[in-house]
């Protein structure tokens, strides 16, 4: 007979072993912000590169090694807080050891085993043989650096135009960043330091305090203090309150103990989506897109209190914190649609603040391009309304809509259309509001509208056509808020777009103060530099499509769904018509083609969905997983263009689910074809929306049918209620095309 306590015991054994063996699986399993690779895309194909920013979700404090490109052999100092994305650092840190003359403000370092995650910075300063160990927090951040070398240990921190003091404990100081706007900071090290001096060029003097260009102080430590502790806060406000945000912030000296919370926050905000299936790169692609898209906007909130480079003073935010740094030229089509699945509270804030922003502005205009110091006004058209409209539509509370409306009409009305300028409107919006367009100059015709800028020029056809959108966008605003005059005038400008379209070519053409079309014309390469003469960075194979609010009447003018859909075709088809150098040279930012699609700018993210309104929606599966493929990769180059903090990952982060908001200001969603098996999306609301893909694999890339929560779905679009009501998503995929399904 079995004995029954050794049967007991091995039983006990083998649940040991098993539970063992699947906490070390667990204690091995990835978590999101593990599959973050933000080198990816750090080598531009030809303009700027991404940056592999260090940070916490939508903070003030941003840093990334200076080097002018990744492969640059010197990294320039140790960075402190990056006021734009892109931009450069304000202030730097450049730790020394050695000869203390002929010293610079910052340092140019050789360097090593550099590594980065979103929550930390990692470098050896091989030649000073120094190393360097970094953590964020949202307001303040924290260094640990190592000397090898004998002999004492310098500082040497700068402010690049401002003033830096020591007062015996810490340095405190203040870097203008322009438009009446100063980034202060606030920095203590945990050694005390033997000497301070001021650095004066090559120079060093006597003294606590530096002022102006360049002005830098050098402290100095004792020759066994090896290793150098300090922490730091910054402030839009003052120098106190940088100090405050960095005793609220971080209370160690540990920044283990800082990394280990940003490494927490990184994985509940990433945790928010999870995915099942895909390959490990595709995964890698994934959660850096969306790390990127929390890049911006920037909560500058202190405390609950902001400064505003808006109106140029310090304001309570009254509970809602306050946003900036937004390019919403790009950000509107997939980076807010993807903030109001994921962070609805947040959205509102940041629809309050461009509220805020207007009524702090003199005119009282919905921003175009907030940044830290002010709107810079780039880019053209006046998308700020299409952002709320999109987020009206979905519920998005937190804002005052009748404010958001006044602001968003303003700016279409009051201010001039004229592309990277913010003038009252003029000659140029008279002729738009009687005409309906913008019109071109003639070969050879001179600029006399002085809100014209002198570079970016008029840009008729996209400032046309992206204004249309916006009109339609305020139609809807104002139906409503009950506006009925405002929804009949502007539901007829919101067809100002047909005022361009050429019958005879099926492209949006510019037209002369005469009404004529312009002749000769090369929908390719007509427009000068960017084609700004006529459309604006990109060409007009890509401007054709630039009815994102009335899909149905572009196929109409189009002649109906085939010829629509051969234009479509012909796009990705039709070669660059000249060398790469020639092309190039002049539409810099027409890269990552596809014949004359490109990848690389934003007003192409909708273009390869819109097969789905003409019928032919295998095509739309087959372009999405094709362009992610070709243009988005595991790699340095993995990005097409300039990413612009979350405007084209966004793209990326809702095609590698498996949809795509086609028209911000509508509740629907257009299916692509989704790279995962399942994808889990954990909504605000306490549900789940869950979209899933059976037998799904690279080659498995076409839908062969679908089911919304159990029942048959046969249509290439679902809403944002379905959503949020925690739906299900089932498709099952194949080899081959299904060419009836989504079909109606």
């Amino acid at each position: 007979m079995p004995n029954p306590v050794k049967q007991f015991k091995s039983t006990i054994l083998i649940l040991l072993v098993l539970s063992l063996l699947s906490f070390s699986t667990k204690a091995q399993e990835k978590q999101p912000v593990d599959y973050v690779n933000p080198y990816i895309g750090n080598i531009s194909h030809l303009l700027v590169p991404t940056y592999p920013t260090v940070h916490l979700p939508n903070s003030l404090l941003r840093v990334y090694p200076e080097r002018n490109d990744f492969t640059s052999d010197l990294i320039k100092g140790l960075p402190l807080i990056v006021t734009s994305h892109r931009g450069s650092s304000a202030f730097n840190l450049s730790p020394y050891q050695g000869d203390l003359k002929n010293l610079s403000a910052v340092i140019s370092y050789s360097y090593d085993l550099e590594k980065i995650t979103p929550y930390s910075y990692q470098v050896y300063l091989d030649e000073q043989r120094v190393d360097v160990d970094y953590a964020p927090s949202h307001q303040s951040g924290i260094y640990e650096l190592t000397f090898e070398k004998d002999g004492n240990s310098y500082i040497i921190l700068n402010s690049r135009n401002g003033n830096l003091k020591w007062d015996g404990k810490a340095i405190s100081g203040f870097q203008s960043l322009g438009n009446k706007t100063n980034v202060y900071i606030y920095l203590e090290t945990e050694q005390k330091p033997e000497i301070v001096s001021v650095l004066k060029g090559s120079e060093l003097i006597k003294g606590t305090e530096a002022e102006g260009r360049d002005a830098a102080l050098v402290i100095g430590f004792k020759k066994n203090d090896k290793k150098i502790n300090l922490r730091y806060g910054i402030s839009f406000i003052d120098a106190e309150q940088a100090k405050k945000n960095v005793a609220r912030e971080i209370k160690t000296y540990s920044v283990k103990e800082v990394q280990d919370k940003g490494r927490a926050i990184w994985n509940k905000e990433l945790g928010k989506i999870v995915v099942k299936g895909g390959t490990e790169s595709e995964k890698n692609i994934f959660y850096t897109s969306l790390y990127r898209t929390y890049e911006r906007s920037v909560n500058i909130s202190e405390d609950g209190r902001y400064f505003s480079a808006f109106d140029g003073k310090v304001h309570q935010d009254g509970g809602s914190p306050f946003y900036t740094d937004d390019w919403i030229w790009d950000s509107y089509r997939a980076h807010h649609p993807l903030r109001v699945i994921l962070n609805p509270k947040e959205e509102g804030d940041i629809l309050n603040s461009f509220v805020r922003m207007a009524e702090q502005m003199p005119n009282f205009w919905m921003p175009t391009f907030p940044e830290i110091n002010g709107d810079s006004r780039r880019m053209n058209s006046n998308h700020g309304v299409a952002t709320v409209l999109d987020a009206h539509v979905k519920g998005i509370t937190g804002f005052d809509l009748e404010k958001a409306y006044q602001a968003g009409r303003n700016a279409v009305m009051d201010k001039t259309l004229a592309p990277w300028s913010g003038k009252p409107a003029g000659k140029l919006d008279e002729f738009y509001q009687e005409h309906g367009y913008i019109p071109a100059l003639k070969d050879g015709e001179q600029e006399t509208i002085a809100e014209v800028h002198s570079f970016e020029r008029r840009q008729p056809v996209a400032v046309t056509l992206g204004t249309a959108y916006d009109e339609w966008c305020l139609a809807q605003l104002a139906k409503s808020l009950g506006k009925t005059d405002d929804y009949e005038l502007f539901s007829k400008k919101a067809l100002n777009y047909r005022n361009l379209f050429n019958p005879e070519t099926k492209f949006f053409h510019p037209k002369d103060a005469d009404g004529n079309f312009l002749k000769p014309f090369d929908y390719v390469f007509s427009g000068g530099q960017g084609a700004r003469g006529t459309y604006g960075e990109n060409n007009a194979w890509i401007y054709r499509w630039d009815v994102q609010h009335n899909i149905p009447d572009l196929i109409s003018l189009m002649g109906g769904s085939a010829e629509f859909t051969k234009n479509l075709d012909d796009m990705f088809r039709q070669g660059l018509g000249k060398s790469k150098f020639d092309f190039y040279q002049q539409l810099p930012d027409h890269t990552g083609n596809v014949g004359q699609f490109s990848m690389a700018n934003e007003p192409s993210l909708h273009i390869p969905y819109l097969y789905n309104y003409a019928g032919q929606p295998w095509k739309t599966q087959k372009r999405i997983r094709t362009l992610l493929k070709q243009w988005f990769r595991d790699d340095l180059m993995g990005v097409p263009g300039d990413e612009d903090g979350g405007g084209m990952t966004s793209f990326v982060v809702f095609s590698q689910m498996g949809f795509y908001p086609v028209t911000p200001g509508t509740n629907q969603y257009s299916i692509g074809s989704p790279t995962f098996e399942k994808v889990t999306i954990k909504l605000d609301n306490g549900k789940t929306f869950t979209l899933i893909a059976n037998g799904n694999s690279t080659e498995n890339k076409y839908i062969q049918s679908a089911k919304l929560n159990g029942k048959a779905w046969n249509k290439t679009w679902f809403t944002h209620e379905d959503l949020l009501n925690g739906g299900t998503l089932e498709l099952q995929m194949g080899p081959k095309a299904n060419r009836n399904w989504g079909v109606e």
